[in-house]
């Protein structure tokens, strides 16, 4: 028998719709590098802010992004991005960058500059001789990897994703950013054509995680 696949998971979906907890048990499970993109998104947010380049200077962003170095760095079996060297900070949580994060994901540039290095995350994974990597965000399927080997799109009523980021302790204007996230021109938030649609709204994690995990185990047993 031969070495087992290296194999490609895309989770995509709104804020709080699962895709974080499953994509993490998901990566213990089988081995693989759990790359969560919506903290790259933060973490440039943060950075952004932090140089006062608003999201509607096209001329300055273009400039500051390609001045940036983006590196990656491993914690356990996730991918953790390097901005000039320098790790995220507590603020990628904060309310300016939640208020902020889907202005910035919604400019093209921005989008481009971010492209090849989630893409890159394929070889990192494999650089640590990981199974595979389990990348969660909101184009992933549609866009980063079209050609995954799953792919999943999950949702849930907006009331339950409130009571979710509530019970998390963070402010989140979860219906707003579903909007910008939704209606931007460039890879909007959508369920990719061919990806499993799951309804996480009245099922708990352990139960989402076995949907995906009874898909996944026999691709990398075959």
């Amino acid at each position: 028998m031969g070495p087992s696949p290296f194999i490609i998971v895309a989770i995509d979906g709104g804020a709080a719709s699962g895709k974080s907890s499953s994509s993490r048990i998901l990566a213990e499970q089988f081995n693989l590098l759990h790359v969560d993109t919506g903290s790259f998104y933060r973490h440039l947010t943060a950075e952004l802010l932090r140089r006062r380049v608003p999201p509607t200077d096209a001329g300055a962003l273009e400039l500051t992004l390609a001045a940036l170095e983006f590196s990656t760095q491993i914690d356990g079996r996730s991918a953790r991005m390097l901005v000039d060297g320098a790790p995220a900070g507590d603020d990628i949580r904060s309310q300016d960058v939640n208020s902020m994060v889907s202005h910035y994901a919604a400019v093209p540039a921005v989008r481009a500059a971010l492209l090849a290095y989630q893409r890159g995350q394929r070889e990192v994974a494999q650089q640590h001789n990981l199974r595979g990597l389990v990348m969660e965000g909101r184009d992933i399927g549609s866009v980063i990897f079209p050609d995954a080997t799953f792919r999943f799109f999950l949702h849930a009523d907006p009331l339950e994703r409130a009571k979710r980021r509530a019970a998390e302790g963070q402010t989140d204007s979860i219906t707003e950013r579903d909007r910008l996230d939704s209606s931007r021109k460039a890879s909007p938030l959508t369920c990719p054509q061919g990806a499993i649609d799951i309804d996480s709204t009245s099922l708990t994690l352990d139960q989402v995680v076995a949907k995906m995990a009874a898909l996944i185990a026999p691709a990398l047993t075959a």
